[in-house]
């Protein structure tokens, strides 16, 4: 019984429904609602509808929930008893409720309340359709005896059965029960019409059984087209045929009025006998147009990538403004050109405001071809130019129509004309600023058939730009520095070479690309015709190294003045490195010097003489000598290797070389041949194949071939270079004399000097010599011990050398008025041009010396 009622209300629902759709959706009502007198119209239609349908009423109404018919006309114009929301939003409403007098009873049972939508799908009215509990309950009543007596029988199978349909159902669902079926639904169909991508099934007879929102906006089909044949939906013919047809396709392209859409179907059961497929639509029209900004987008990236690593590579300003040009080209523009400010390309703070005149510094593209500045020129840009508005404004400047930029082509009306008719058609000035001070700007064109720049590749622009910025100052402050530690260390180095005899030589020096080091040599005379060569090489570089090597050179100077031995040269500036360490490690050096630590310093020390042809060589973890002799031989002499300098307390070794005259003394730094992609035994077997080439040139010709030879392409270190071709002093200009210890002695050693002299030719200086020789041996003898020996040398100056046995150095002093002596050597001090003493390992030598 309960089930028969329950059937009885269910089917009163369904025919109230039914009724009310099909009225709601019958032809002419929407146009009915539209007039002027819906209730004209639509009440006799109602009651007929109303009796034929076999419910108890059907109301129009409208928006608002005024009646338009009702079966009592009384009723109409009143407001209809029931919920009316859910329909107005597009939904129908089926309820129950009680309502005003009926011909079949009062109050209803059950009733339904539909929309009205007009084509565009805008709810315009109502309809609601229901039925009354007595035409309900007459539905089910008389069913009650056959329910009784069928009841009994059908329990026991019924029961049976649910069990068995029951398990059914719930493996066919996955165990879902009714609200689970039912929200799954809603999702299906909120993600069908959400997604944006057009969706067709068809049945196996070419219906359309569903078309979802995407596919009828990409189609142009109306709201409700479900259930009509595919020919009649009015689609283009080679679509209409593709969904008819029953071949499988996938991602052809197909025109549906302005679209390109990609079509893909797929039988609805592949594996079944059951017909109907489903078709997929996209619109690559709006896709190749998303697709393309990304890949724009995806390669400007990928360009800023790119120019972060390529641009920077080194630390000159004209290579990396000649990196910014390339990388631009041509993925961003035709032709790129970089102009910078004279400061800047001189290492310089550039100065603001004082911006009108900047230098071509790079270019790239087409520049050849095109009538534009070249590198090198000087440009003076007028203030209405795009170049002088981007340093004023301080942003990029588009310039996207040239032929209509007049500031670009007043400022050189020929040769803007030129580029014109090579089709240059488009620029972007960019400032090149860093730390907001402008060093220049980027220049970006393009031409022929490129399009024109817009306004969204200025902010590319500009990045790309202030990257390159960032690079250029960075070199720009390393050149500086560079030239301000070049320029030190050149003026520590030697100008030019002294006067002297002894040696005929040259030599190179070439800075380190990234901080001149510490590299040093010098040529110093001592007395005796001898010469002093030395060559150092202070670790690291810098400003702290140039100003070690100075301080280094200077006292190597000093000591070589006192004429001391080589080893104790080498003993002296080990103590000057130990006690510059210790400075530097106490106190506020520690924290303000660069370079703090151990200073490490190399050095070769060699003093030659050219009347007995020897050279005297002492060296502190410096690289070996190269002799290169008369007959082309090239040899390394063992020269023995003492600990670097700074170490303190290690004595040097020093070794004794015999030169033939025309011999070439190669001193050199480990820069020569030792770099990173070179081994110092490689560089040293390159060194000696280099100069046994070299026979018998100059020391000018030898320099300049060792240079070439071995310099590398990057300098990554210093390399300073000496070649010395020795000489040696003729026997006829050496005059020597042992003395006896005695008084009486000393005027025939005058008569010796006063007779070597006039064969000189030097007769001018002859009273001056005789009195200065006369005074030595006269000391010598008196306060000296033999052996007691004279030597005169002649070269660029006249050398007078006493040598004796005794160690004690004479010295000058001012006699009293008093005083039997004390004046002999201050007589000797005015006479001569220099005068002084080194010691022997048998003694001591007194020398002076005259211009000749």
């Amino acid at each position: 019984m309960l089930q028969a009622a329950h059937d009885a209300l269910h089917q009163g629902r369904r025919e109230s429904v039914v009724a009310a759709q099909t009225f709601a959706n019958a032809p002419g009502v929407v146009e009915a609602l539209h007039s002027r007198n819906p209730t004209a119209v639509l009440q006799p239609r109602a009651e007929a509808a109303r009796k034929s349908a076999d419910v108890d009423f059907i109301v129009v109404m409208d928006t608002k929930g005024i009646r338009y018919t009702y079966p009592y006309p009384e009723e109409i114009g009143k407001k209809f008893i029931g919920s009316i929301e859910p329909s107005l939003e597009g939904r129908t409403t089926i309820e129950e409720a009680g309502g005003p007098p009926l011909p079949a009873g009062r109050g209803t049972a059950v009733q339904a309340v539909v929309p009205v939508t007009d084509v565009g799908g805008t709810v315009v009215g109502l309809v609601s359709a229901g039925i009354t509990v007595k035409n309900v309950a007459r539905l089910w009543v008389p069913q009650l005896p056959i329910t009784f007596s069928t009841g009994a029988a059908a329990l026991a199978v019924a029961t049976a059965g649910t069990a068995l349909v029951s398990r059914r159902l719930r493996r066919q669902t996955h165990g879902l029960g009714p609200a689970e079926m039912t929200r799954m639904y809603e999702h299906h169909d909120a993600v069908l019409h959400a997604v944006r991508e057009g969706v067709l099934i068809t049945d196996a007879e070419g219906r359309l059984l569903l078309a979802n929102d995407e596919a009828k906006r990409l189609l142009g089909l109306p709201t409700h087209v479900e259930g009509r044949q595919v020919p009649e939906l009015g689609l283009p013919g080679e679509i209409t045929r593709l969904i008819a047809s029953g071949e499988v396709v996938t991602d052809e392209v197909h025109l549906a009025e302005d679209r390109l859409l990609a079509v893909n179907k797929r039988p609805t059961f592949p594996e079944g006998g059951q017909g109907g497929s489903v078709v997929t639509l996209r619109d690559t029209t709006e896709l190749a147009a998303v697709s393309g900004r990304a890949e724009v987008a995806r390669e400007r990236l990928k360009l800023l990538y790119e120019s972060g690593v390529r641009i920077g590579t080194t630390l000159d300003v004209m290579r990396t403004a000649q990196e910014l040009a390339q990388v631009a080209v041509p993925r961003f523009a035709d032709v790129v050109t970089v102009d910078l400010l004279d400061a800047v390309m001189r290492g310089e703070e550039p100065t603001a405001g004082k911006w009108r005149h900047l230098r071509r510094a790079a270019s790239s593209g087409e520049q050849e071809i095109l009538p534009l500045f070249p590198v090198g020129e000087q440009l003076t840009f007028s203030p209405a130019t795009p170049q002088m508005r981007a340093l004023e404004w301080g942003r990029a400047v588009l310039g996207a129509d040239l032929r209509q930029a007049r500031g670009w082509q007043e400022q050189d009306p020929d040769r803007t004309r030129r580029a014109l008719e090579y089709r240059l058609h488009s620029l972007v000035t960019v400032p090149l600023q860093a730390r907001g001070v402008p060093l220049g700007v980027a220049n970006f064109y393009r031409m022929g058939d490129s399009p024109a720049f817009e306004q969204e590749d200025l902010s590319f622009a500009e990045e790309l730009a202030a990257r390159a910025a960032v690079a250029i100052d960075n070199a720009r402050r390393f050149t500086r520095e560079h030239a301000m530690v070049v320029t030190l260390q050149r003026s520590l180095l030697p100008r030019g070479q002294p006067e002297q005899d002894a040696m005929d030589v040259a030599w190179r020096y070439l800075p380190a690309e990234v901080g001149a080091g510490g590299d040093w040599f010098d040529l110093i005379p001592l007395p005796g015709a001898r010469v002093a060569l030395v060559m150092g090489d202070v670790v690291g570089h810098g400003l702290h190294a140039a100003v070690t090597m100075g301080r280094l050179r200077t006292a190597v100077q000093n000591l070589s003045a006192l004429d001391l031995p080589v080893d104790e040269v080498l003993g002296y500036l080990d103590e000057l490195v130990v006690r510059m360490d210790s400075e530097e490690s106490t106190g506020e050096a520690a924290e303000h010097h660069e370079g703090v630590g151990a200073t490490g310093a190399t050095c070769l020390y060699a003093i030659y003489d050219p009347v007995t042809g020897t050279c005297t060589v002492a060296r502190a973890g410096h690289p070996d000598p190269v002799v290169v002799y008369p007959d082309g031989t090239v040899a390394c002499p063992d020269v023995p290797i003492s600990a670097p300098l700074g170490l303190g307390g290690c004595p040097f070794e020093t070794a004794e070389l015999r030169l033939p005259e025309g011999s070439r003394l190669v001193l050199y730094t480990d820069g020569l041949v030792e770099d990173r992609t070179r081994d110092i035994d490689v560089g040293l077997v390159g060194l000696r194949r280099t100069l046994e080439r070299a026979e018998g040139r100059t020391p000018e010709e030898t320099c300049r071939a060792v240079i070439h030879a071995m310099t590398p392409t990057h300098l990554s270190d210093d390399i300073a270079l000496l070649v010395a071709r020795t000489r040696l002093l003729p026997p006829s200009r050496v005059a020597e004399w042992d003395v006896p210890p005695d008084p009486a002695a000393v005027a025939s050693v005058r008569a010796h000097c006063s007779e070597k002299l006039r064969e000189w030719g030097l007769e001018e200086i002859g009273f001056a010599t005789e009195l200065i020789i006369s005074e030595l041996v006269t000391n010598a003898i008196r306060y000296a011990s033999p052996p007691i020996r004279v030597r005169l040398l002649r070269g660029r100056s006249l050398t007078c050398e006493v040598s004796d046995g005794s160690s004690t150095s004479p010295r000058l002093r001012r006699a009293a008025t008093m005083d039997e002596g004390g004046r002999g050597l201050f007589l000797v001090a005015q006479f001569a041009q220099r005068w002084g003493t080194r010691h022997t390992p048998g003694g001591k030598v007194i020398w002076t010396e005259h211009r000749s």
